[in-house]
């Protein structure tokens, strides 16, 4: 009886041990794809935001790590990826967080030309409602294409709103949060890339070993 007993806790704790490298194979295997799924993700999305033929340097493999609670809308770091010629800044595409939408926080990435233009806006996160406040996708909606080609300047701070708020961008029926939550998460990384471009450019690089994309 107690080697039958013996024999099937052997067993079982074989088991066990073979089970728990297949959980461990199967995760990290699957942590690698995501991964490389998400560095795909980003190098598309960089390419939207920034034309290949404006810069020179592997922009994917080129950024800094920033954090501004008040500016970037969380005290995680960020990423603000750099894109250069000849060595010059030519543009930056910034993380940034919208805290405050409908259903909870909203991820995005604004990216700027040299001199503070917005070159394109793009929402990577969200879980706003559908059919209401996921029209901040561009997969929904065209409604961030708005950001293209805008400034924030003194005189016309008071128009980073949207329409209901006095500002000149479109709120959706029905769902005011959302839009608002994003033009402000837009407006406040404008501030932080206006106030630090400086240092955002001349930092060191601290994304060359932490991607393996090849521009």
């Amino acid at each position: 009886m107690k080697q039958t007993i013996a024999k099937n806790g052997l067993i079982l704790g074989l088991f066990a041990v073979i089970t728990s490298g297949l959980i461990a194979f199967t995760y990290f295997g699957t942590q690698e794809q995501i991964e490389q799924q998400r560095q795909q993700t980003l190098l598309a999305i960089l390419d939207e935001l920034v034309s290949r033929n404006s810069y020179d340097n592997n922009m994917a493999q080129d950024c800094v790590l920033v954090t501004s609670q008040a500016y970037l809308g969380t005290a995680t770091p960020q990423h603000i990826y750099r894109a250069t010629l000849a060595g010059e800044p030519v543009a930056a595409v910034i993380e940034t967080t919208a805290p405050n939408g409908y259903s909870g926080r909203i991820e995005l990435v604004v990216g700027v030309t040299k001199d503070a233009t917005v070159s394109g806006v793009r929402v990577i996160e969200h879980k706003e409602t559908p059919g209401l406040g996921d029209k901040i996708d561009l997969r929904i909606s065209d409604w961030v294409l708005g950001f293209n080609g805008q400034q924030l300047t003194e005189a016309n701070a008071s128009n980073w709103a949207v329409r209901k708020d006095g500002g000149q961008f479109d709120q959706f029926t029905g769902a005011t949060i959302t839009p608002r939550a994003v033009v402000n998460a837009v407006k406040n990384t404008l501030v932080y890339y206006q106030t630090n471009k400086d240092v955002i450019f001349s930092a060191s690089n601290e994304c060359r070993l932490q991607s393996s994309i090849q521009g």
